[in-house]
């Protein structure tokens, strides 16, 4: 079971809609199909409450309950998720930026955004080589660990930052994984000043990345671009030498979004 399933339920609010997202958010993102017990266990809700919440789910078409009573995503959060993807305004606009990088380098690049304590990938370009890595789009990771995460990080005001630093829960994932907040606000400084950030093996052992901020006009999308690909193939110095192509695409995103984005008179 995800760790993160305890601190969605305390965290969302009480009322009707509230209880139901914790439930769509328990059994998303679940390892493995959840039978009741393990919902109940999780959601902190009466029982009879859960059963009915549940039932509204699957008649929805939002979960699916499987012949051995086990609650699964419904087909219908796919259409969601491709319907959201399709029309989403960030990714049409960085998708040819997105491309033409990905042509440049031949390596994998990503599209993400900050939501929370995670980056949410909203478009990925396979590279020419392509290495199994763990992002798909519509997935979260940490921001801690990634390159566009901590790139996202470096945008972000002091306090703000504080904040978010104060509630991180630091997992190790490879052995260069940051694992305080001290350590992670050292590099995130380095990252303002530079502009741009590295993901050294942190998420993943064998990966690693080089990425550049990305946002919006008026911070409702804060994010970033990476290039990523094996630490076989990607040197730091060759990072670094990307670290000029990932920052200027960035940069043609970015105006892209203030032309066509922009306020409408």
């Amino acid at each position: 079971m995800n760790s993160n399933g305890d601190s969605m339920a305390q965290a969302r609010e009480t009322g009707t809609l509230g209880k139901l997202m914790v439930l769509l958010d328990l059994v998303t993102h679940a390892d493995a199909p959840l039978r009741f017990t393990d919902i109940l266990a999780l959601a902190g809700q009466p029982r009879g409450t859960l059963h009915r919440q549940l039932s509204h789910l699957v008649e929805e078409g939002l979960l699916e309950l499987d012949g051995d009573g086990r609650y699964a995503p419904g087909l219908r959060l796919l259409d969601f998720a491709a319907r959201s993807w399709a029309r989403n305004e960030f990714r049409l606009i960085a998708e040819p930026h997105l491309a033409d990088l990905q042509q440049a380098t031949g390596e994998t690049v990503h599209l993400g955004v900050l939501r929370g304590q995670s980056i949410i990938y909203l478009d990925k370009v396979d590279g020419r080589q392509p290495v199994r890595m763990y992002s798909q789009i519509g997935n979260a990771s940490p921001c801690y660990c990634t390159g566009v995460g901590k790139a996202a990080l470096s945008l972000l005001p002091a306090d703000l930052l504080a904040d978010l630093l104060a509630g991180l829960n630091f997992t190790r994932f490879t052995a260069s994984t940051h694992l305080s907040a001290e350590t992670l606000l050292a590099e995130i400084r380095e990252i303002t000043d530079q502009g741009y950030a590295f993901d050294r093996e942190e998420h993943e052992a064998g990966i690693r990345c080089v990425a550049a901020p990305l946002w919006s006009q008026d911070r409702a999308f804060i994010g970033g671009i990476s290039i990523t690909g094996p630490a076989y193939r990607l040197s730091m110095e060759l990072l670094r030498q990307w670290s000029v192509p990932v920052q200027l695409a960035a940069g043609r995103i970015m105006e892209d979004m203030r032309i066509r984005l922009g306020p409408r008179r």
